[in-house]
């Protein structure tokens, strides 16, 4: 039996007198990040995710580990240090899923070279001994060597700075796996349906459904953090139903296109568009990302739907600054994501001014709600969140050990280059599992590199419960090509089945959930 095995996970919250000392409710970075800090601490934790790790707005982002040169720009030094600081934190601990990358900030007025060097030069020394390489300024020459398919006319020169780059829902099974490591219990498609008190109408636990079984279970904690992102009124209303929301979503909408349009492994950040965003064309799995936008939404759900405004307004941006416009058609998936904003407190509706840093709130019942944030803070949100259940759960105090906590398959020195680097240090035991399978070592789709035996690694090691998972999360064929996932869906169910002992009626339903829900990363 291994850590993931879910029926053992199961078995581990089955007796109705253990009490937890802490349960953390929703599996993206921040819940992931707050149940790997308990853990390593010692304390007694459980994560429940409705659906599956990352489902929502933590596989959705702009692949980037950064200190945010936005929030420098408005003045959020503090927000900005201690980003960049993280950042230096992930880069050491999960060097298998985070990289330096350069990018390139193109000059077409004659000030803004000596502007934004200047600027980021500020954003290197914030970063301190964690900077990732110094800011220069290079000719017009040198930029349209670096970054190909870029637009001449009217170029000056660039300025090159470094971030970091990473692939987020793989993070998050590596996070599910580290927590596992550490003691933790963590299961995905369970939902919590509702809290439990004691009669002072404190929290002293939760009810949740195990969405494969309809099993409910009633589970006893010293300490329930609400880290559920965009949902997190939802469990706020069971607390008290009157409260007003705590969250505005914004939408984030990015495309993924060919390489071809810029065959550059450095990316390309716009500074200014026409709405005041940033938008950013990064290479990610070989493919070029191009995003976002910063839309309020009133309403949030599972999975977002890009708006055609948000659509129109990004192949409109990337026309201006490369030489080969991509158009609908060269549109190979779309996906948006929602941001969990706090709610401004006043009528303002410029979400791109209402801050990225986290907050704490503690309700009267005791329940502990993480709102704000993003993927670069995840480990000191989760140390945050843990300080205040060591408050509110009378726990016994003991320091966070997160800071210098290797991730599940760190390793040094694997290429990016390698279709499989991101397993980092699972790669070998992968190929030795294809070795061992009848068709592991058969690819998964004509066009792509992908290997059968990842989908039997993400059942039996990553918690993969459905196509969706394995196409979506495990792998990212949906985020890259919609049409190729779509493709694969087929045999992908069939192995999953063989693995989880599903019959053939459950293949077909995987298969058309999965293509439905694929249609809307295609644009028609």
């Amino acid at each position: 039996m291994t850590l993931t095995d879910r029926t053992r996970l199961v078995q581990s919250i089955s007796d109705p007198g253990k009490v937890w000392d802490i349960i953390v409710v929703g599996g993206g970075a921040t819940g992931l990040g707050t149940a790997l800090d308990a853990a390593s601490r010692g304390y007694q934790t459980l994560l429940l995710e409705q659906a599956d790790f990352a489902k929502g707005t933590s596989s959705r982002s702009t692949k980037l580990v950064h200190g945010g040169v936005r929030y420098l720009a408005q003045g959020d030094i503090g927000l900005v240090r201690e980003a960049l600081y993280e950042r230096g934190l992930l880069l050491k601990n999960a060097p298998h899923l985070v990289k330096n990358l350069s990018f390139v900030i193109p000059n077409y007025r004659w000030w803004e070279g000596m502007f934004y060097t200047i600027g980021l030069a500020i954003y290197d020394l914030l970063a301190g001994k964690l900077s990732l390489g110094r800011t220069k300024h290079i000719s017009k020459k040198q930029m349209l060597t670096d970054l190909p398919g870029i637009n001449p006319k009217g170029l000056h020169g660039g300025v090159v700075y470094h971030d970091g780059q990473f692939d987020d829902s793989r993070l998050a099974v590596n996070l599910a796996q580290t927590c596992l490591e550490q003691g933790a219990t963590v299961l995905n498609y369970f939902r919590v349906m509702g809290l439990i008190k004691n009669d002072q109408q404190k929290i002293t636990g939760v009810n949740a459904v195990d969405a494969e079984t309809g099993v409910t279970y009633h589970l006893k904690a010293k300490a329930v953090v609400n880290a559920t992102g965009v949902f997190v009124d939802d469990l706020l209303q069971m607390d008290k139903p009157e409260d007003k929301p705590l969250v505005r979503p914004s939408q984030g909408v990015h495309l993924v296109i060919d390489k071809s349009f810029m065959p550059s492994d450095e990316a390309l950040m716009i500074p200014k568009t026409s709405d005041g965003r940033v938008l950013f064309v990064v290479p990610w799995h070989e493919k070029l990302v191009v995003g976002t936008t910063d839309t309020p939404i009133d309403s949030h759900s599972l999975e977002p739907v890009a708006l055609e405004t948000e659509i129109d307004f990004i192949l409109n941006t990337a026309a201006k600054y490369l030489t080969k416009a991509p158009t609908r058609k060269d549109v190979l998936s779309v996906f948006a994501g929602l941001r969990p904003l706090a709610a401004p407190q006043d009528d303002s509706s410029k979400t791109k001014e209402i801050s990225r840093s986290h907050k704490l709130i503690v309700s009267p019942s005791g329940m502990i709600t993480m709102i704000g944030g993003k993927w670069t803070t995840y480990r000191k949100m989760g140390e945050d969140a843990v300080d205040k259940a060591i408050d509110v759960g009378s726990l016994k105090p003991e320091v966070s050990k997160t800071k210098d906590l290797a991730i599940h398959g760190s390793i040094r020195g694997l290429s990016w280059d390698d279709q499989l680097y991101f397993y980092g240090s699972d790669r070998d035991k992968l190929l030795s599992a294809a070795e061992g399978a009848p068709e592991g070592k058969e690819k998964l789709h004509p066009k792509y590199d992908y290997l059968q035996a990842q989908i039997i690694w993400a059942v039996r090691n990553e918690m993969a419960r459905t196509v969706e998972d394995v196409l979506a999360r495990r792998i990212r064929l949906l985020f890259l090509d919609a049409q190729a996932a779509i493709e694969a869906a087929p045999v992908t169910a069939r192995l999953m089945a063989e693995e989880l002992k599903k019959d053939a009626g459950w293949q077909e339903e995987q298969v058309s959930a999965f293509t439905k829900l694929a249609q809307a990363y295609l644009l028609h």
